[in-house]
This record gives C-alpha cells, sequence and structure tokens, in this order.
C-alpha cells in the first residue's frame, strides 16, 4: 500500500498558497485493507475513506470509463492493480494531476508543474470531454487564479467548445451548477468564470438569460462600454469590490436581465427593461435551484434599480411607496443590500468606478427619518382598524418632505 497526496493541495503547496483541504490517494488497497485499519467508508459510487484519526479523504487509486450522460455517467476500478498514474490520468487539469509520496517526492507524468510555471490551465487528456462538469470548473479555476497570471490554454479551450456544443451540459444536475457559479461569484474575480463560460459557449446554454446580453448597446453617454454583458460584468467586479456577500454579488449579475428583451428598433434606449427582467430572472433563479434570500434580493434590484438612482428626485410618496415595496421596515439589512447592488450598478460603468454614489446615504437617512414615526401614539390617539396605516403613511410623508427639504 503506497499512499499520496494529490490534487489541490499539492497544486496550491507548489504555488505557496494555503492549504485548505488535503486529498490522498491510496495504491494497491483494496476496501477491506483500508477498513481493517481502521479508516471509514463514505463512497458510493467508488471507494473513499476517512482517515480514523485526521478525517482527511483517502481514495483507493481509481481509473474511468464514461458509461452514460452527465458527469455521474462513468464505470469505476478500483482494484489494487491501478497505477498512480492511471489515477491522475483521469484528473481534469494537468496542475491537478501532480501526486507528493510521504518522502516528499512528486509524481508529475503529465507536466503539471511546467504549466503551474506557465500559468496555464491545460487538460490532462482528451478524457476531458467525458466530463461536462469541467467546463466549469475550469472558469471557475480561471477565476480563481486569474490574479495569478493563469489562463485557459488553447486546446483545453476548444474541448470546452466541443463540450458545449456536444448536449453534454444538460445533463449537469442545477445543484451542480449553482454550486460552481456560487463558488465563482464568492472569488476574487468572478466576471473571469462568466467570461471563459461566454468563450467556450457554455453560458448561452447555461445561462441563456445572461448570455442574450452580449452585442445589446447602450446609450455611450451612460454606459462608455455600451455593450450590455460588459456593463453587468463591470457591475460583478464593483460589487465584489464593494462586499463579500453572494446575495449582492449575485443580484448585480442579473438585474439588467430585460435589457435582452429590447426590441432592437428601441435600441440604445431600454424603456422598462427593469420591469421586462423579472421573467428571464425567474427563468434562471427556477432553473438553477437559487436560494432564496439570493433570488428574492436580485428581484428586488432588478425593479427597484431606477428608482434608487433617481433616488432625490424621488417625492416623498413615491419614496414611501419605495420602502414599503422593499419591506424596508422588517428587512432594513436587505434594503442596505440593494443600495450596495445598485451602487455596484452605478459605478459598473467604463470610468465611472470611483465616481460617488450619494443616492445610497440618502436613502438611508431617508428610511431613519421615515422609521422615527411609531405607531403606537397613532393607536393611542384613537385611530383603528387600517385608518392606522393611512395616519402612519401620511405622518412618514411628512417626516419625509421635511427631510427632503432639508437635503436640498
Amino acid at each position: 500500500m503506497q499512499i499520496y497526496l494529490v490534487g489541490g493541495a499539492v497544486r496550491d503547496q507548489l504555488l505557496g498558497l494555503e492549504i485548505k483541504d488535503r486529498d490522498h490517494v491510496v495504491v494497491g488497497a483494496t476496501p477491506a485493507q483500508m477498513l481493517a485499519q481502521g479508516f471509514q467508508q463514505v463512497g458510493k459510487s467508488f471507494p473513499v475513506f476517512l482517515h480514523p484519526d485526521s478525517h482527511q479523504e483517502y481514495a483507493l487509486a481509481r481509473t474511468e470509463r464514461k458509461a452514460g450522460h452527465g458527469y455521474t455517467g462513468f464505470e469505476v476500478c478500483a482494484d489494487p492493480t491501478v497505477t498512480l498514474e492511471a489515477d491522475l490520468l483521469r484528473r481534469d487539469l494537468t496542475i491537478n494531476a501532480i501526486a507528493q509520496a510521504q518522502d516528499g517526492s512528486l509524481t508529475d507524468p503529465y507536466g503539471g508543474q511546467r504549466d503551474l510555471e506557465k500559468r496555464l490551465l491545460r487538460h490532462v487528456s482528451d478524457a476531458f470531454v467525458e466530463d461536462p462538469l469541467r467546463v466549469l470548473r475550469v472558469a471557475r479555476f480561471a477565476a480563481r487564479f486569474h490574479s495569478l497570471g493563469f489562463t485557459v490554454a488553447d486546446d483545453t479551450l476548444a474541448l470546452m467548445r466541443q463540450l458545449a456544443d456536444s448536449g453534454e451540459l444538460a445533463h449537469l444536475t442545477p445543484e451542480r451548477v449553482w454550486s460552481e457559479t456560487e463558488r465563482a461569484l464568492c472569488g476574487p474575480t468572478p466576471r473571469v468564470y462568466f467570461e471563459v463560460l461566454h468563450a467556450c459557449g457554455a453560458l448561452k446554454v447555461l445561462m441563456p438569460e445572461l448570455a442574450a446580453l452580449d452585442g445589446v448597446p447602450q446609450p455611450a453617454a451612460h454606459h462608455p462600454e455600451i455593450d450590455s454583458l460588459e456593463h453587468t460584468l463591470l457591475t460583478v467586479t464593483r460589487a465584489a469590490a464593494l462586499s463579500p456577500s453572494l446575495n449582492i454579488r449575485f443580484a448585480a449579475l442579473v438585474h439588467d436581465l430585460g435589457k435582452a428583451l429590447t426590441p432592437s428598433e428601441q435600441w440604445p434606449q431600454h424603456i422598462r427593461h427593469e420591469q421586462l427582467g423579472r421573467q428571464p430572472l425567474s427563468a434562471l433563479c427556477q432553473r438553477l435551484k437559487v436560494p432564496n434570500a439570493c433570488a428574492e434580493l436580485a428581484e428586488i434590484a432588478c425593479v427597484q434599480h431606477l428608482n434608487v438612482h433617481r433616488a432625490e428626485a424621488l417625492k416623498p410618496q413615491t419614496l414611501l411607496k419605495l420602502f414599503d415595496r422593499v419591506d424596508a421596515w422588517r428587512k432594513p439589512k436587505r434594503f442596505a443590500d440593494l443600495l450596495l447592488v445598485c451602487q455596484a450598478d452605478s459605478q459598473g460603468r467604463q470610468g465611472f468606478e470611483q465616481r460617488p454614489y450619494p443616492q445610497a446615504d440618502y436613502l438611508s437617512q431617508a428610511l431613519a427619518v421615515a422609521n422615527q414615526v411609531q405607531v403606537r401614539p397613532i393607536v393611542e390617539a384613537g385611530f383603528k382598524g387600517p385608518a392606522i396605516k393611512t395616519e402612519l403613511a401620511r405622518q412618514r410623508i411628512e417626516a419625509l418632505s421635511r427631510y427632503k427639504v432639508r437635503a436640498e
């Protein structure tokens, strides 16, 4: 029995990065031998074991043969005759196909160290196309390691295009697509993930609502970048700089989906795009099974971002309607998140990245002023039933009117 450290742990160690997870491969062993040494078996489709003390994963060396669709359609062989090189051959990228023995020596049969030096994401073999999940994984690695200078090899991108064209991506479960997308959104450069998916044709398969923004123009005076997809990616970049929140970053990604539905004869204007965006946003969220809190903020940002942008011009009555529609009274944290999404939208334009966004402070203070009007005095004054709500709204509008005069 020989044990090797493999995958991301070896890669990150060679890159000088913090190692988060340690995975091991065991060559020349049987499940019975592993169990006899106190390991706990957890793998169902192939033998994976947890170490009795460290609880790190130890998988028997295995080979895989394509026998169906999707990333689960494989026949697995994990008998003791499987070599380390054969196990490494089934992996996705060369930089993930390096093994380290217990004495520290490296086994690198497919040039992973060379590709680390070249900052290249390159497939191990043509069997890459047997697993559609690898398209998403490569895009996520490209985003994760973008700051280190990594790019996708041209021949690997060609295989990703082949996968996107083959129909195999349709066999990915929504949970896996969302899982990879969530990890990319929470990473340092999420825009790269979507750029790579778009470059290989996977974006139009997995997120057609987003891909449809490509080539849709906007008014150059307000959007020097012109292209709607580029604006979206700039907005995600600003959102990532403003907050680590997944909800905020996702809402930034999908806030303008309605622009893809504007009739071309109306370009570059996008009348009512915030309302038009509700349908494609709902379709995307349902298909990918986006978490409720994420989807809710996204819908609010989609529908209300223009109102937030013109906050200082809104009448007191309209301000009150805005607070009501987004339920700012009961969910002030979500309202604060909305303001960050809108700030990212405003600054997610070429040359506008550092432009102040006073609307956020204006609306935060307006909400605080409106919240100073309490229900109890109204009830104590004798108002009952629906009249309570009417009087509460009237007093809040008066308070907002005074605030607006002071702000001007």
